[in-house]
Order: structure tokens, then C-alpha cells, then sequence
């Protein structure tokens, strides 16, 4: 039914019936789709249907936005077990959360909230991501947030604080490399550096997006918009990523001035191409497996 999943494309509804009807050829032989489950947590309904009907062709990934992982309060019960009902009934190859608080006292924020990288942080972290992986009966990828502003109070650097995050709850990681390249220039930071010290056995997911800046501060701030093209020069650290640690699954986010599908797929088939170049799996991921 479905063939190995290599790159991917987030799943917007004006896109169903394309989605559907894409047919398993060439470098979208492994085409996948990604949604957010927040977006499916209802007890049916046309786009349900949808879903059931792109599933039986595709395989999927699941992307929370709404654990509120990072968060002082416990994951929310209702939330993870209406979670928890869609992974039963769509069987996604992959699930995903972030590393960020988005809700406290049941108030929503519109907006994943950052977080001190402290050892406080790191133990409540810890407990609600083996909260939510018992609930969910899956193992979670966290994806590594965007940074605007410095923020004190750091005890970890950020890929030293996610490689402890997983070798304490068993969880792997999701490397967004638009959020890298976004935070890179906006902290001052080098991106390459951190796609070189990533533990690439953790890695289980990529992401891959458009920026934007700022319209203020022009290239100063540059904003996680996912609104443009995929730049290159987050081509370029996707490349030397798969080259490291080998091809992973990788997605195509666009979330506004969503363009023609056709655009999409040659988004997608440029990363297609580029895992087909990369090793299928490290030494070291080779001996972790």
C-alpha cells in the first residue's frame, strides 16, 4: 500500500483531494503527510473522512502542538487521551510534540512559549514526557523550539539539554533545521555547529520551513513564519545533516501564503532527493539499533 516514507508534506485541507490523487511515482514514492492532531480531536465530520481516506494511501505523522510539555502544570488528561484515540485509529509511523509551554491555569496561548534550560526545567520536563508516552503508548520525538530573545537562567546549551531530555525518558528528537538556522541568527550562534554536534541515533524526524523577518528589525529578527519557499542556506544544513548521520524522514512545512500543491511537491522532491544521496543509516546509528 505505501512505500517506505522519505519526504513529506504537512497536510493543509485545501490540498485533501490532490493528497489523495498523488500518485506513488517516482520521488513521491515515499511521500508522507504530516497534521496536527489538535485539528482531528472531534468525533467525526468531513475531515476525518479525509483523513481515513489519505491514511489508507500514505502513511502519517502526527505533530502536537498542545501537550504543553515544557509547562508547570501535568499534560492535560482529555487532551492526551483524545491523543491517544488518534494514534489507535490512524497508526502514524511517527509522533511528535515540542519542546515549549503553551497553557497554564486553562488559558491557551497562541504561541509555543520558550524555557530556561535548568535543571528544574530538565526533571519537570522529564516527568511529563514519560506522562505523555505512557498515555499515548508512543514514543515522542521533541522538536528543538526557535529563540527571539536571550534568556537567562541556562544551565545547558540546547542540543546538550535535548540529548539529556532523551537519554532520560527514552525519547528521540525532531531537528527542525529552519528553527536552527532562525535561532542561529538571531543569538549569534552558528548553526552548522549545532547540525554537527546533534547525536544523530536521536534523531528519528527533520523539519524543514520558510522564514521571514522581522518588519521592523529587518534581518536582525528573523521570524519562524512558514510562509515562503524553504531559503538556502537551510538547504544547505539540511544537506549536511543527512550527510552525518544519514537520511531521516523529512517533512515540508507551510502554514501561510499556502501556494499551489505542484510547488509543494517540488519542495518536497528536492528533499527526496536529497536523502537519496545520503547513507540510509550511520555506524553509530546502526550499532544503537
Amino acid at each position: 500500500m505505501t512505500h517506505r516514507p522519505t519526504a513529506g508534506l504537512g497536510l493543509k485541507p485545501q490540498h485533501y483531494a490532490e493528497a489523495e490523487a498523488c500518485p506513488a511515482v517516482g520521488a513521491q514514492d515515499g511521500l508522507w503527510f504530516e497534521v496536527h492532531p489538535e485539528n482531528y480531536m472531534v468525533a467525526g465530520g468531513p475531515r476525518l473522512t479525509w483523513l481515513e481516506r489519505i491514511r489508507s494511501r500514505r502513511p502519517l505523522s502526527l505533530h502536537g502542538v498542545g501537550l504543553s510539555l515544557a509547562g508547570d502544570e501535568r499534560p492535560d488528561r482529555e487532551h492526551l487521551a483524545r491523543y491517544r484515540a488518534l494514534i489507535d485509529r490512524f497508526e502514524p509511523f511517527v509522533t511528535s510534540e515540542h519542546l515549549a509551554w503553551s497553557q497554564r491555569g486553562g488559558v491557551y496561548h497562541p504561541d509555543l512559549l520558550p524555557v530556561p534550560r535548568n535543571r528544574e526545567m530538565l526533571a519537570l520536563v522529564c516527568r511529563h514526557i514519560d506522562e505523555a508516552q505512557a498515555a499515548l503508548g508512543r514514543r515522542l520525538l521533541i522538536e528543538n523550539p526557535t529563540a527571539y530573545l536571550s534568556m537567562a537562567g541556562h544551565d545547558w546549551d540546547e542540543v546538550d539539554f535535548l540529548t539529556e531530555l532523551a537519554r532520560r525518558t527514552g525519547c528521540g528528537l525532531l531537528i527542525d533545521v529552519n528553527n536552527v538556522h532562525v535561532s542561529a541568527a538571531n543569538m549569534g550562534f552558528s548553526a552548522e555547529d549545532w547540525i554537527d554536534r546533534v547525536p544523530g541515533d536521536l534523531v528519528g524526524e527533520i523539519h524543514l520551513a520558510g522564514h521571514s523577518s522581522d518588519p521592523t528589525w529587518g534581518q536582525a529578527l528573523l521570524i519562524d513564519s512558514h510562509d515562503a519557499p524553504v531559503a538556502d542556506a537551510v538547504w544547505r544544513l539540511h544537506e549536511r545533516l543527512v550527510v552525518r548521520i544519514g537520511a531521516r524522514p523529512t517533512l515540508i512545512e507551510r502554514d501561510g501564503q499556502i501556494p499551489e500543491f505542484s510547488d509543494l511537491l517540488a519542495e518536497q522532491a528536492r528533499a527526496a532527493q536529497a536523502l537519496s544521496e545520503a547513507p540510509s543509516q550511520t555506524p553509530s546509528a546502526r550499532r544503537a539499533a
